[in-house]
C-alpha cells in the first residue's frame, strides 16, 4: 500500500469515528461550549491529542470549566481526522460540522458557543451558520482574504489576536471583523497587546479575556444576568 493509499484509508476510517469528544456532560445541559484547536494549512497526517496544537487549547478548556457551572454547561472538543485544512476539502470544517451534528443529537437545541484557535478559529467561524451556534470566540484565527462572513449574520463574534503574531495576521482578523459587522454580525476585535500566536506571552490575559467572553456569550440561566453575573467581556472593543 502506498503512503497516499494509507492516508486515504486512515481518513476514511476517521469519518466513522466520533468527531465530538465530550469533556463534561451535565444531566440537563442548558448550553454547550465546543473547543476547536489549531492545525496546519495542509496535512493528511492523523490528528493526535498530544500534538502541540491540541495541547495549546487545554488551558482554555480548564479555565472555562472552572468558571462555568458543572451542572448545566456541557464542555466538549472537536476531534479532527487529519491535521490540515487541505484547501477546498476544508477537513477541519467538515469535522466541526460533524461534531455539531453529534452534539445536537446528544443535547438537542442547546445553544452552543464555539471557541477556536488558529485553523480551529477559521473552522469555528465557518461552522457558525449552524442554527444552534449562539456565538464564536476566535483566538488568533486564520482569516484569509475573502473568507465568507454572510453566515455570521446576527451571531455574536469576538476575535482575540496578538499584535506579535507571526503565523496568522492580526490585520486580516481585524478586517474580517469589520466585514462581519457590515454583514450583520455582532462582532468585536480585541487587540492582545504583546500576544503571540501560541498565546504563551501574557497567557493569563488570554485566559481571563477568553473566559469573560465565553461567560458573556453563554445564555444566562433563568433569573440571572449571565453565567456568573458578568456584564461584558474584558477588553472587547468595536474597533
Amino acid at each position: 500500500m502506498t503512503v497516499h493509499e494509507q492516508a486515504s484509508t486512515d481518513e476514511s476510517a476517521g469519518l466513522h469515528a466520533p468527531a465530538l469528544a465530550v469533556r463534561r456532560l451535565p444531566r440537563s445541559p442548558r448550553a454547550a461550549v465546543l473547543f476547536l484547536h489549531g492545525g496546519r494549512s495542509d496535512s493528511r497526517a492523523p490528528s493526535r491529542p498530544w500534538h502541540l496544537a491540541a495541547v495549546r487549547m487545554k488551558p482554555f478548556v480548564r479555565a472555562v470549566a472552572r468558571a462555568t457551572p458543572d451542572d448545566d454547561v456541557l464542555l466538549a472538543e472537536v476531534r479532527y481526522r487529519v491535521r490540515g485544512w487541505n484547501g477546498g476539502d476544508a477537513d477541519a470544517l467538515r469535522d466541526a460540522r460533524r461534531a455539531l451534528e453529534e452534539l445536537q443529537r446528544l443535547a438537542p437545541d442547546v445553544p452552543v458557543v464555539l471557541v477556536g484557535h488558529s485553523m480551529g478559529g477559521r473552522a469555528a467561524l465557518r461552522a457558525a451558520g449552524a442554527p444552534q451556534v449562539h456565538g464564536v470566540l476566535a483566538l488568533a484565527p486564520w482569516c484569509p482574504e475573502g473568507e465568507p462572513v454572510a453566515r455570521l449574520r446576527e451571531k455574536e463574534v469576538v476575535v482575540l489576536h496578538g499584535d506579535r503574531d507571526r503565523v496568522t495576521d492580526p490585520r486580516l482578523s481585524k478586517a474580517f471583523v469589520h466585514r462581519a459587522r457590515a454583514a450583520g454580525a455582532r462582532a468585536a476585535f480585541v487587540d492582545m497587546v504583546g500576544g503571540d500566536h501560541a498565546m504563551l506571552r501574557h497567557a493569563g490575559d488570554w485566559h481571563r479575556t477568553a473566559v469573560s467572553t465565553v461567560l458573556e456569550m453563554v445564555p444566562p440561566a433563568a433569573g440571572t444576568t449571565g453565567v456568573t453575573g458578568t456584564t461584558g467581556a474584558t477588553g472587547v472593543s468595536g474597533h
